[in-house]
């Protein structure tokens, strides 16, 4: 994670903070430009074995049919949270009620209420997944967070948010499988061991 410096562009008034992180998504394509708890965050550009990470994801998801009907699995979709009035987040994979599209808050962000599950793989800036994540989405009140982190090979499921972080944290090695509470809408386990060699240099 990085910090971004806000330049202003005209006299001594600061920049709201949105328009600051729109011009900074406009300056960097494909990178991801977030507020949390008032600071603009850089995550790089994602690389392949992330995509690949998230796809061996998505398809016990999709096999469990939670994006038929009643809810879908998108990537990148827009998070408002309620910890700043311009805070927000865009999880690498959410599963959101269908309606979704009726709950649009601001800036392509929708409200937390509509999602039952965000998930996100790590990248060098796994400490924001593993920690102020964790915060901004218990604080939003997300029922499920799943943290893929590549850099130890583990699965975290968080459940049962608190004001403070998430009540419960199972953490899952390789050889285990990491089953996601019912409440989601269908009973789905991941492979751990499938889901860090998907996400694992070859070399």
């Amino acid at each position: 994670m990085s910090a971004a410096a806000v330049d202003h562009l005209h006299g001594d008034e600061p920049e709201p903070l949105l328009e600051a992180a729109n011009r900074l998504m406009d300056r960097l394509p494909g990178y991801r430009v977030e507020i949390i708890d008032g600071m603009i965050t850089v995550a790089p550009l994602r690389d392949g074995l992330h995509a690949n990470a998230l796809t061996t994801i998505m398809v016990p998801l999709l096999a469990a049919g939670l994006d038929d009907g009643g809810t879908e699995v998108l990537q990148a979709v827009g998070l408002w949270l309620p910890s700043g009035p311009q805070d927000y987040v865009i999880p690498d994979l959410a599963l959101v009620d269908a309606d979704l599209d009726e709950h649009l808050i601001e800036n392509n962000c929708y409200d937390p209420a509509c999602f039952r599950l965000v998930l996100e793989v790590t990248s060098g800036n796994y400490r924001t997944d593993l920690r102020h994540k964790v915060t901004a989405y218990a604080q939003a009140k997300i029922p499920v967070y799943v943290i893929v982190d590549r850099k130890h090979g583990r699965v975290h499921v968080l459940t049962d948010p608190l004001p403070g972080g998430y009540d419960r944290h199972e953490v899952y090695a390789p050889g285990q499988q990491a089953p996601l509470p019912a409440s989601i809408g269908a009973e789905v386990s991941l492979d751990v061991d499938e889901i860090v060699r998907a996400g694992r240099p070859k070399r």
